[in-house]
């Protein structure tokens, strides 16, 4: 007979039935199937072993085992091979026969071990086994009521199994939706939004509670449809006819939570079930806003680089037809004037092709460095006297500022040398006529910084965060100078290659000083403390 007579109740073994299958947790599940086979069994000790066809055999719960014997078990069933077809037979037998090896060995004493297969209809689930330390015997009755109770631990396991799936595929679900960089959007048939990922949330400048539970149409404002029906509309419509009719749409976005429109893409896929029916739409918002500001910098480039062609081409053509005619004899001044213009021109495309060309291996591979010490004050006056005929055309004057001792740099000079020029051209371009231009040096302890000033119309402060982008000109100064708009954004690429910034003295009102540092490596540092001792 049953040790333990509250097992020969009928309301008592149906109550501990019913409480485990209403049990979702499926290791609170296991450790309570455990526990009450032990205790109907007057054990003392066991364990339940599961099959899986991703993991194999593997110990799932034990009762009473110590560490020890508990590792041992993991490797006796670990290599248990599986059979698809039939576990039972192949399976079954080689699992209790290892199980039963604890009734012979180990510290506990054991005398005795029964086991009982977990079965569903889908097959073996896994077994529960009880040692015992004395012999006991079953009665028929006995087995029965032990194998209606494992089949029914067998469909609560299997119910807390599936449901433990269930929440891995969700979280597994959620991760891949929260690490997509498109908005993604679930939602039903009467068109509420039941799941956002974090991107739609970001889009949205929202949290995603806020948005779960909206209708779509509070959510989804357009400013401006370019292209494509709302969804609401395309509804009403008829959409969608199949499962693979997809619904595009694109235009400016504004979110409720949203203060400027955003100009989106979004792709409507409809999820059926095997009726045809509605069950869920999935909305892909993607963010073309750098799209746009690519066709943005596409068109200014066109424009730009059109006009900086156009003026020197145009004088070259003209000063060469001039030359060029047979009914005007021009004396040999005129000729050399017209062809040093010719060549001042054709200097001045063949710079503007120089920095095309830059900017493009720039956005291709970055910057190339070949570094050597480099002396900023001697580069500094070797630049100026080579632009001193310009500078005196204009009647400026070079100030050139740098402490004594000023330290070497570890940097690419032929590369320095043009991040100078391309500041100083700039000082000449925009300076007051009479006005000096300075060049100041400072040494800082873990860095140089060289600081270029004119006396000039200065930069706007709204358009100082955008100087060293490629192709901006500023309204204020567009019209009355010339250039393609690349020669702060090629020295920013420089100095950020060499691990340096650059930035716009924001603090300088008489004009414009633009700097720039570069950091001392160590090496410097070392050489500057032995100086100093």
């Amino acid at each position: 007979m049953l040790p333990d007579f509250r097992f020969q109740h009928p309301d008592y073994l149906r109550q501990l039935l019913r409480t485990m299958l209403q049990e979702l947790d499926l290791e609170k599940v296991l450790r309570r199937a455990l526990e009450a086979a032990v205790t109907l069994l007057a054990g003392k000790a066991g364990v339940i072993v599961l099959r899986s066809p991703q993991f194999g055999w593997h110990v799932a719960v034990t009762h009473g085992l110590p560490e020890s014997l508990v590792r041992t078990l993991q490797t006796l069933v670990r290599d248990v091979p599986l059979h698809e077809r039939d576990p039972m037979t192949w399976e079954y037998p080689e699992i209790s026969r290892r199980l039963e090896w604890l009734s012979y060995v180990g510290p506990l004493n054991l005398q005795e071990a029964i086991g009982l297969p977990l079965l569903t209809q889908e097959g073996l689930l896994g077994v529960i086994f009880v040692y015992r330390n004395y012999p006991t015997v079953f009665t028929e009755e006995d087995r029965e009521i032990l194998q209606s109770f494992a089949d029914q631990v067998a469909i609560a396991v299997r119910n807390a199994w599936l449901y433990t799936q269930l929440r891995h595929e969700k979280q597994r679900l959620d991760a891949i939706l929260d690490a997509v960089a498109d908005g993604i959007a679930i939602l039903g048939p009467d068109l509420a939004i039941q799941r956002v990922n974090r991107a739609f949330a970001r889009l949205c400048e929202a949290d995603e509670t806020e948005l779960e539970g909206l209708p779509h149409h509070q959510v989804i404002r357009w400013e401006r449809l370019e292209h494509g029906l709302q969804l609401e509309v395309a509804r009403r419509e008829g959409w969608p006819a199949g499962p693979e009719d997809v619904l595009d749409v694109q235009g400016e976005l504004r979110c409720p939570t949203l203060d400027r429109p955003k100009p989106v893409h979004i792709r409507y896929a409809p999820l059926l079930d095997e009726h045809g029916q509605l069950l869920n739409i999935i909305a892909s918002v993607h963010d073309i806003t750098a799209f746009r500001e690519a066709e943005k910098l596409k068109s200014t480039f066109i424009s730009t680089i059109s006009h900086e062609l156009k003026t020197p081409i145009a004088l070259i053509k003209g000063y060469v037809q001039t030359l060029r005619r047979t009914d005007v004899h021009w004396d040999p001044e005129t000729v050399q004037e017209s062809l040093a213009i010719i060549e001042e021109e054709a200097d001045r495309l063949a710079h503007l092709v120089q920095d095309l060309l830059e900017a493009s291996r720039l956005q291709a591979g970055g910057v190339k460095l070949h570094r050597t010490a480099v002396s900023l004050p001697a580069l500094a006056q070797r630049i100026t006297q080579r632009l001193d005929a310009q500078a005196r055309a204009k009647g400026h004057t070079w100030h050139l500022e740098f402490p004594d001792n000023f330290p070497l740099v570890w940097a690419d000079e032929a590369r320095i040398e043009q991040v100078l020029t391309n500041l100083l051209l700039n000082a000449l371009k925009y300076a007051e006529p009479n006005t000096p231009i300075t060049l100041r040096g400072e040494v800082r302890p873990h860095e140089v910084v060289m600081c270029v000033r004119d006396q000039g119309p200065g930069i706007p402060p709204e358009d100082q965060p955008h100087v060293f982008d490629p192709f901006f000109r500023s309204r204020h100064t567009a019209r009355k100078t010339s250039g393609a708009g690349l020669g702060l954004y090629l020295s920013r690429a420089i100095i950020q290659a060499h691990g340096g910034r650059i930035w716009v003295n924001p603090h300088y009102t008489e004009g414009a000083e633009i700097c720039f540092a570069l950091p001392r490596t160590q090496t410097e540092l070392n050489h500057e403390a032995v100086r100093r001792k």
